[in-house]
């Protein structure tokens, strides 16, 4: 069995790297992996390679930048000809990106079986690209590979075939488990992005709505410097947008508050996993936050991860003001949620893998 996978956004070169694990444990599967180039810098795309042991793509399509559909119609464009060239038999694609809209519609319009991991999410705002991405994509789905109950029953709202539908578990919990497990060597790192453990806030900020904004952005960060002087904050942030930062923001900043490059996954799971809060406007990062039962901060208005609202370990915070999104943050601080497993047993790669076989035949 031959299956293309495409990947171009650092969640799915993480959610790529436990199903690729998975896939090659299989007899006569043969994945054929297919870059897009969505995240195309070293921080955000060859690191992930490297520390996560990746089979390096065969292809590589270097479409990054431009706007949505200047992307997106590029991509189309060329995973159409590597399909045509592949004859795979199956097309495997994961979460919202541009890369998961070209990659579905290329394979549909191919007449190419389309599995869908991450499938069944909603966070009912249109305005969100990613959402536009995820419903055509499991519009265009032969398999819809869910990740919880309610993704299961959303499917089933929107009139998808029920026998197409598996709840197999969150394949970010899979490397989240297996990844930390190789923490250990690196704890001494933490003390390089001078903080202390348990004893700082991890926050993130990378929505287009968010860091092109100069208001949003301007909010964000004036209630991240109130945030810090509760505890130290460190905030790996993207070049591109400190630059921006650095040309709008006139208020003063903190030196509280650690603004560090984009960082390697592993990296990244140290220090989710050592914080005493996370502050986000990211949906992986809100699930990583509860794999390590680290409370969250979502800046939003809603979540497509509703039930880690439901059981309390996350809470939403419009951006409203600097002082509403200080104050949010410091009534999170030392607050959990309820012990309850919601993403799986860690098991979802191997499900995905038995099932593209059982399928597949």
């Amino acid at each position: 069995m031959r299956i293309a996978t495409i990947m171009g956004a650092r969640p799915q070169f993480i959610k790529a790297a436990v199903v690729s694990r998975a896939f090659s444990t299989c007899e006569n599967m043969h994945e054929i992996g297919i870059h897009t180039g969505q995240h195309y810098d070293a921080n955000m795309s060859d690191i992930f390679f490297e520390e996560l042991d990746i089979p390096h793509p065969k292809y590589h399509l270097g479409i990054g930048g431009g706007t949505h559909g200047q992307q997106t119609g590029q991509m189309l464009q060329a995973i159409e000809r590597v399909l045509i060239d592949e004859h795979p038999d199956w097309v495997l694609v994961y979460g919202d990106t541009n890369s998961t809209l070209a990659g579905a519609l290329a394979a549909a319009k191919l007449h190419i079986p389309v599995a869908h991991v991450e499938a069944g999410l909603r966070s009912f705002n249109k305005r969100m690209p990613e959402e536009i991405n995820r419903i055509l994509a499991d519009h265009c789905a032969d398999r819809l590979f869910v990740p919880t109950e309610s993704a299961a029953r959303q499917l089933a709202t929107e009139g998808i075939a029920a026998d197409s539908i598996e709840l197999v578990g969150d394949v970010m919990y899979d490397a989240t488990l297996y990844y930390t497990r190789k923490l250990a060597a690196r704890q001494a790192t933490i003390e390089t992005f001078g903080v202390t453990p348990g004893q700082y806030m991890l926050a993130t900020i990378h929505r287009a709505e968010n860091t092109d904004d100069p208001t949003r952005l301007t909010t964000i960060f004036a209630g991240l410097v109130a945030a810090s002087h509760i505890l130290p904050v460190i905030l790996p942030l993207h070049p591109r947008t400190r630059a921006r930062l650095a040309e709008q923001l006139t208020a003063p900043m903190s030196d509280q508050l650690h603004i560090i490059p984009p960082i390697g996954y592993l990296d990244m799971l140290l220090l989710e996993q050592k914080a005493s809060l996370i502050i986000t406007d990211s949906g992986g990062v809100q699930k990583e936050a509860y794999f390590h039962r680290v409370p969250c901060v979502t800046l939003r208005q809603e979540t497509e991860w509703t039930e880690l609202v439901d059981t309390g370990w996350n809470v939403l915070c419009p951006i409203t003001s600097g002082t509403q999104i200080a104050r949010c943050i410091q009534q999170r601080i030392g607050s959990a949620g309820q012990p309850v497993e919601l993403y799986g047993d860690g098991h979802a790669a191997e499900l995905i893998a038995a099932s593209l076989l059982l399928n597949g035949a």
